[in-house]
């Protein structure tokens, strides 16, 4: 199977969500959703970067440059105070739209 294609809403949430666990480079926000996902999901760089500069235009996200595990400079991202609350919102939404879809499934007995 191949896998699926991350629209954008989606993709800014597993941002946000992964960020929860603290400061990251892109290479490691792409790593462990990909990880996180059970391999399925995998966030290519033509998507998180653009992904990444949308939440912190927004405020909700922060960069710094630091050096990474490799001893390499990066831009690490963690979640603004305004990125948190807005985790909370879409996190709360994303759980009802997906209930709401598997009630649909099961209700087809899928």
């Amino acid at each position: 199977m191949a896998a699926p294609e991350l629209q954008q809403g989606t993709l800014d949430l597993l941002v946000l969500t992964t960020l929860h666990a603290g400061p990251m480079h892109g290479w490691a926000i792409s790593r462990r959703i990909q990880q996180q996902s059970g391999e399925v999901l995998r966030v290519g760089q033509g998507s998180l970067y653009p992904a990444l500069y949308r939440l912190e235009e927004r405020g909700l996200v922060r960069a710094e440059w630091g050096i990474s595990d490799e001893g390499r400079r990066a831009k690490f991202y963690q979640l603004s105070a305004a990125g948190r609350r807005a985790l909370a919102r879409e996190s709360e939404a994303w759980r009802q739209y997906s209930g709401a879809v598997n009630l649909v499934l099961e209700g087809a007995g899928i």
